[in-house]
């Protein structure tokens, strides 16, 4: 529960203290006194967005802290998780600072943190409830949350979500590889084609070199083989005359005879050159004797060359560039072809996740039911008891698309007079009506929530008379499990509360202040008689508020 308040320079008030207790606190206090300037500092110290506007004119800087005690479970656990924990006396205390030059500061137990942490941690506190949750309760988007929250299905939820998640995502991934089917399988029409052609063509490094080689040849073959042969005859001979390998050898068969040793080196040489003769000679006659060049066909070569030709127009300049060209089509098809596999295997995904969603679905629309039909009896009570005699209240659900939230479209219907038929909650609640209405709803929530303090800002609004004692007597009760603050108007409510604080607007050489303190006998019963009136302070108005909070300490006869 919140134990203390301690806010300076925040808006009108320049420094305060406000000590709380366990049960029922009203604050009460004149119109444009401070009340939701202690609602507001309380929300900053709970982690809210925060504006430089709250800093009281003239400082540079302002602060807040609240004081906390006997946590819940659930608030330990949570500050645990974020890094933080209670002192030895079991107490937390937060401090928020702001500044003018935005260098406000957070610290949990005297260490640092931030608003963000701040936040998930306030949560866990403090729950306040105030006109702008009567916004939310016209908001059908919006019921299905209630309906959750008695039903505690944050889990059911969490798997829902989960595989509400995983479906889409298949369904993205999907998407893309189908994407364009028709595109796909042109493309992979042209790419079967490129590849069937290119390897149809077995082509080889270097070929192109070595058909432009052999084509030279065709085209030559016989002015090549006459010339050899002439050659041939130049050194080996002929019929009719010595060719040069035996002119060499008479040669040297001569100089040798002379035996003289300044011709040995002549004589080498003439060996040399006839050895060499003679390997050209060899030579040429194994190239002339090869029978595969009498077979080469200059037609089927210039056909072979042009196709090669062709094809490196079209997939590269060269034998290397249209290999590469070949393993990149070949790649690009391959993954083609996969994602046709990929495409089926996430159908199969996509049908499998289909059917889990829609049973974690009716999982969990069968315990919203569940929860509703309750939710709809016990809300109804209390809104009894708060003099609606007439009113019922029921949950419409009916069947929707699925959405994160599930597939349920979940409505508050209430009738609030007799002979009508019920209709949509915002179509028909006065505004007192509609408080009553949320007082009712948190009443029923009160046991499902883990926190331990509600305020509530001003939840009186348009609420008079014989409802107003039995809002009180309603505030009263959740009170008796929890922690309640309550921001009010009424003197009915204000009667009924176990700490009564009052806030107080004063003007000093041209400043303003606000002042919070604790009312206890005449003070209080004074308090109560200026909401009851707003007129001067009479006799009998002083024993009417004394009657009314008498009356109050007796409220579970009201």
């Amino acid at each position: 529960m919140l134990k203390s308040l301690h806010i300076e320079n925040i808006a009108v008030i320049e420094k305060t203290d406000i000590d709380l207790s366990a049960g029922f606190n009203t604050l009460t206090g004149e119109t444009g006194a401070g009340k939701s300037i202690v609602i507001d500092s309380i929300n900053a110290v709970l982690g809210e967005r925060t504006s430089k506007d709250l800093i009281r004119n003239g400082c540079d800087k302002a602060s807040v802290s609240a004081l906390f005690c006997n946590l819940s479970d659930v608030s330990i656990n949570a500050l645990k998780e974020n890094g933080y924990d209670v002192d030895e006396d079991g107490n937390l205390l937060i401090i928020r600072t702001l500044s003018l030059n935005g260098n406000g500061s957070v610290k949990i137990n005297g260490a640092p943190a931030t608003a963000s942490v701040l936040k998930i941690i306030g949560k866990y506190l403090v729950n306040i409830h105030g006109q702008h949750d009567n916004q939310s309760l016209l908001n059908p988007d919006l019921h299905f949350t209630y309906i959750d929250k008695l039903a505690e299905n944050d889990k059911l939820l969490s798997e829902y979500y989960e595989e509400f998640r995983q479906l889409n995502s298949i369904r993205k991934e999907l998407n893309s590889v189908e994407t364009d089917e028709e595109e796909k399988q042109r493309r992979k029409s042209l790419l079967e084609f490129q590849i069937e052609e290119l390897r149809n063509a077995d082509i080889k490094i270097g070929e192109s070199d070595e058909l432009r080689a052999q084509l030279k040849i065709a085209d030559n073959y016989n002015k090549m083989m006459s010339a050899l042969s002439n050659a041939h005859a130049y050194l080996s001979g002929s019929d009719d005359s010595d060719g040069a390998s035996s002119l060499i050898n008479n040669a040297k068969v001569e100089v040798s005879s002379l035996d003289i040793r300044e011709l040995d080196s002549t004589v080498q040489t003439l060996d040399e050159a006839l050895f060499a003769l003679e390997e050209v000679s060899v030579n040429i006659r194994r190239f002339t004797d090869n029978s595969s060049l009498k077979e080469l066909d200059s037609e089927k070569l210039g056909q072979r060359l042009d196709l090669l030709r062709r094809l490196m127009l079209k997939y590269g300049n060269s034998e290397e560039a249209m290999l590469v060209s070949l393993q990149k089509y070949e790649e690009e098809l391959k993954n083609i072809e996969l994602s046709d596999e990929r495409a089926k295997h996430l159908e199969e995904e996509l049908d499998k996740s289909t059917e889990r969603l829609i049973e974690l679905g009716d999982k969990l629309t069968q315990s919203r039911l569940a929860a509703a039909k309750k939710f709809s009896k016990a809300v109804t009570d209390v809104l009894l008891y708060l003099n609606m005699p007439d009113v019922e209240f029921s949950v419409k659900r009916e069947k929707g698309r699925y959405t994160k939230f599930g597939c349920d479209v979940i409505e508050f219907m209430i009738k609030t007079n007799a002979g009508e038929t019920e209709k949509p909650l915002h179509k028909i609640a006065s505004g007192g009506e509609l408080s009553r209405t949320m007082l009712a709803i948190k009443s029923v929530l009160a046991e499902k929530d883990d926190v331990d303090t509600l305020i509530f800002d001003e939840i009186d609004s348009g609420i008079s008379g014989r409802a107003a004692d039995k809002v009180g007597v309603q505030l009263k009760r959740v009170s008796d499990s929890r922690q309640v603050i309550c921001v009010t108007h009424l003197a009915q409510i204000a009667a009924f509360g176990d700490s009564h604080l009052l806030i107080e607007k004063t003007v000093n050489n041209g400043r303003t202040y606000t002042d919070v303190s604790l009312l206890s006998g005449d003070r209080r019963i004074e308090e109560i008689a200026r909401i009851m009136s707003g007129t001067d302070m009479t006799d009998n108005l002083y024993n009417s508020a004394k009657e009314l909070l008498d009356r109050s300490s007796i409220y579970e006869n009201l």
